[in-house]
């Protein structure tokens, strides 16, 4: 798939210059740091920093370091994810606090945060461009911390959230990194704030129909691709828009198979495929796709000025992130 091989061979020139910048002493420390990003990730916010800038005509070079910056704090996110959650593998190996211990861990991620920073002042932007890269960052990054905390809220209390307040969570928890890594990008190739602004609406978009799109695979994706169990969210009672609309749009024996499975980590196989169906009879895959394509026609809309190689390759990204298969 030409898309899958752009985004790889992106991936590679940011892995160059990111393992440049995570060396240092205790190596113990740089090697937890590095651990996830040697193990694996599509690179997609790395991509958006340089497609971005390319859109309006920015050199590359300007934006690798922003970019690798981007890729750091969205990998420090992943690092205190696992730890809150508990979770022992991602990627397929397991997570920095089960390889290399908590406070290792704790560490790590606090390495990650703090070198995004150091990497963006070291650009040869100017003093100005390099100021708005830093606030847009540290913008986000409370963005982040400010969702996950909403979405730990969702997950303790009883209500069910209504899909604002769901949007609202995914808009800072995954879409604040998609954002800013658009609006980084722009930043490094302009100082024009409508088009800086146009990228960033871009970013946001995407982010939440990637995320919208991620909860469909989570509820109904398939196993071998996934590399998760079949209905995996449902059992771990994720409060995900395909969740909320089944439960709401759900009658009598179809709501009493789904509210069994939610959120019952003793579900058995059968229960919980019996679940999964009765989502798919209701027709949410449909529904949710819908949702996807709404934020994603917002995200092409905002790119509508522009033209050029580097414009057709997000859009196709787009499609790419929308489309993805359950």
């Amino acid at each position: 798939m030409k898309k899958t091989r752009q985004i790889e061979h992106n991936a590679k020139i940011v892995n160059k210059h990111l393992k440049s910048k995570l060396k240092g002493n205790p190596k113990k420390l740089y090697d937890a740091a590095g651990h996830l990003i040697v193990n694996g990730g599509k690179r997609l916010r790395p991509y958006m920093v340089i497609r971005s800038c390319q859109i309006l005509k920015g050199k590359v070079s300007n934006a690798m370091p922003t970019a690798s910056a981007v890729e750091m704090v969205h990998n420090f996110t992943l690092v205190h994810d696992d730890i809150m959650d508990n979770d022992e593998v991602r990627h397929g190996v397991p997570t920095v606090h089960k390889k290399f211990g908590m406070p290792i861990a704790i560490l790590a991620g606090d390495v990650l945060f703090s070198k995004a920073f150091q990497v963006i002042t070291e650009s040869k932007l100017s003093s100005n461009a390099t100021t708005q890269l830093v606030a847009r960052l540290a913008k986000a990054c409370v963005d982040v911390c400010e969702g996950q905390l909403l979405d730990v809220k969702m997950a303790e209390e009883q209500k069910i959230p209504s899909q604002a307040e769901y949007i609202t969570m995914i808009g800072k928890k995954t879409a604040a990194l998609f954002d800013v890594s658009c609006a980084m990008g722009a930043i490094c190739a302009t100082t024009k704030t409508e088009d800086i602004e146009n990228l960033s609406s871009f970013g946001k978009n995407l982010g939440i129909a990637f995320q919208i799109t991620d909860d469909l695979i989570g509820v109904m994706g398939d196993p071998k691709i996934t590399k998760k169990p079949v209905g995996n969210d449902l059992r771990e009672g994720k409060k995900s828009l395909p969740i909320l609309m089944a439960i709401k749009l759900a009658k009598d024996n179809e709501k009493r198979i789904i509210l069994k499975a939610f959120g019952n980590s003793k579900v058995s196989k059968k229960d919980l495929s019996k679940a999964v169906e009765a989502i798919r009879s209701l027709g949410i895959e449909e529904n949710v796709r819908k949702q996807a394509l709404k934020y994603a026609d917002k995200a092409e809309k905002s790119l509508s000025k522009y033209h050029g190689s580097a414009k057709i390759e997000m859009i196709s990204l787009l499609d790419f992130v929308v489309k993805r298969s359950v």
